[in-house]
């Protein structure tokens, strides 16, 4: 039994559309592959989903050059017709776009997206650009940590020497004390030695006893009969008192 003819409209089942879309879309790729290398054509088909999402298949290594050829002979074919500003404009803009896309469709299979229609020789020229570059990222990355690793060698060896003058400041001071305290102690040797000794601290030595008999102008014997004659005159005043003389 036979294929049904299909009518030719727009399917408007939205997942029966996009079934129909995925096996005719790889049909058209396998077609032009085919076509390519069963007859050395250079060959180069462009489709865009209903998405937007774009699928392409060139025979030659670089979209672009397919493009750039049928465009000078596109343009050979009319230098007869005068071209005007808004001409020159749009084969411009045709350029720039076509770029773009180029760039836009490389950078996808880099990422390694919609490489289903690519050659062999276009997955080795994309595997070649990905080592490549991983090379010259690593490059980069290893000459930024010695970078980092030499300044932080040079920030610790300035904080040793830092660290060295410090201590070297330190040690000169508390000698310099030390002989300070050392010149002190032999200058109160020397003192003693002369019968001057030194007292650095006066107020912390015991003080003498005062004694009466060490004042000046003390005289013993004369005190004496100062007392003698004392009692007397108070025994004469008690006589009188009493009667007795």
């Amino acid at each position: 039994m036979g294929r049904g003819k299909v009518e030719m409209r727009r399917i408007e089942n939205k997942i029966s559309r996009q079934v129909t879309f995925a096996k005719r879309r790889n049909g058209l790729l396998k077609k032009a592959y085919e076509l390519s290398l069963l007859c050395d054509a250079e060959v180069a088909l462009i489709i865009f989903s209903g998405r937007g999402r774009l699928f392409e298949f060139s025979s030659s290594s670089c979209m672009y050059k397919t493009l750039e050829r049928y465009r000078t002979c596109n343009y050979n074919s009319q230098e007869a017709t005068p071209t005007t500003e808004n001409e020159i404009n749009y084969e411009d803009y045709l350029k720039l776009k076509t770029r773009v896309e180029y760039l836009q469709s490389s950078q996808r299979n880099i990422l390694g997206e919609e490489l289903g229609p690519l050659s062999m020789k276009e997955l080795d020229q994309i595997e070649n650009q990905i080592d490549v570059s991983l090379k010259n990222i690593r490059s980069r990355k290893n000459k930024v940590l010695l970078d980092e690793l030499f300044d932080l060698k040079t920030k610790e060896q300035e904080l040793q020497d830092q660290n060295k003058d410090l201590r070297k400041k330190l040690q000169d001071t508390t000698n310099l004390g030390e002989n300070a305290l050392h010149m002190s102690w032999q200058d109160g040797g020397k003192g003693s030695s002369s019968g001057h000794a030194v007292e650095p601290y006066p107020e912390l030595l015991p003080q003498p006893e005062q004694d009466s008999s060490m004042q000046i102008g003390y005289r013993p014997a004369y005190m004496d009969q100062l007392n003698n004659e004392d009692m007397a005159s108070q025994r004469l005043n008690l006589g009188s008192s009493t009667g007795w003389i």
